[in-house]
């Protein structure tokens, strides 16, 4: 019987050193830390991917606009039109999210581009998509964070 208590009193013991060191990670990597590091992470994904579509800053290269003819092509939307959003989009959302401001949103333009990009151009690299589409979620559901322009400007 006193083996059995010795057993339970150590489980409990490693029970209370594993939460207190959990917890200290809770403290130590935040939200706001999160959100920061999810926020620079993915903006660099689209806005380096904006880059190649462009020379200089907004000049549409002859090359992506082949690409949405041929490999990128959208239902309902020429590729002339295509290219343009996807740049633009690509180059002033991502800098909305690295300010941190209008998060929410600015994840959210990014998930549906993330789905367009999944159904109809991609549909085989959903494992990449789906990592993207988490970090965006979790932007859209907990914000920005205190290392904001969302919280300087008290958006939620």
């Amino acid at each position: 019987m006193h083996a059995i208590d010795a057993s339970h009193t150590a489980d409990r013991s490693l029970r209370a050193r594993w939460n207190r060191l959990a917890e200290g990670l809770e403290r130590l990597i935040g939200h706001s830390f999160l959100a920061l590091v999810a926020r620079i992470s993915i903006a660099a994904i689209f806005f380096q991917s904006g880059r190649t579509k462009v020379d200089g800053f907004l000049t549409i290269t002859e090359s992506t606009y082949e690409l949405f003819r041929t490999e990128y092509r959208l239902p309902l939307l020429p590729p002339e039109i295509a290219a343009h959003m996807s740049a633009y989009v690509e180059t002033f959302v991502p800098m909305f999210l690295v300010l941190g401001l209008f998060t929410r949103p600015a994840a959210t333009i990014l998930l549906g581009m993330t789905t367009i990009i999944e159904i109809f151009v991609y549909p085989d690299a959903w494992p990449t998509h789906l990592s993207w589409a988490a970090i965006l979620l979790y932007l859209i559901a907990r914000g920005g964070g205190r290392l904001s322009l969302d919280r300087v400007l008290g958006l939620r």
